[in-house]
């Protein structure tokens, strides 16, 4: 079984994913409407607006081909911001527990040496009962 993907490399992949999704996003974006995206940089700079969900509306899809390819990177956009924060939340989580699982233990073994001590001292005093004891029965003797 492989290990749990880590949240910084989490993050590269999406940011990577969101990258990739805004450059062909933009070159589709000019490829199906050069009217209103004359070059692939105006298609990306809408793409970018997009994806960070800052929508200026310089630059809007004014076919149904343009319209449909802004819903997916809407719907990435959002997708993007959900996994995001979920990556945030599940760091701070992991750290908190973390945090947790280290204080029981350090709890527990608190618990185990004062248990042993205890312990110890039930035994000293056993063994001071027992000599009493034998001494008591040599006296007798």
């Amino acid at each position: 079984m492989s290990e749990p993907i880590s949240i910084s490399r989490a993050a590269w992949v999406i940011v990577l994913a969101t990258a990739g999704v805004v450059v062909s996003s933009g070159i589709l974006m000019w490829a199906l409407d050069h009217s209103e995206y004359p070059d692939i940089g105006r298609g990306i700079w809408w793409a970018l607006q997009t994806v960070t969900t800052v929508g200026y509306g310089d630059v809007t899809p004014q076919h149904v081909s343009g319209r449909i390819v802004a819903a997916v990177v809407m719907l990435w956009a959002i997708a993007f911001v959900a996994v995001l924060v979920a990556a945030i939340t599940s760091a701070f989580i992991s750290g908190m527990q973390e945090r947790l699982a280290a204080a029981e233990a350090a709890d527990e073994e608190s618990a185990e040496r004062r248990l042993e001590a205890r312990f110890d001292s039930i035994d000293g005093r056993l063994d001071r009962i027992e000599e009493l004891l034998t001494d008591r029965g040599r006296q007798d003797m």
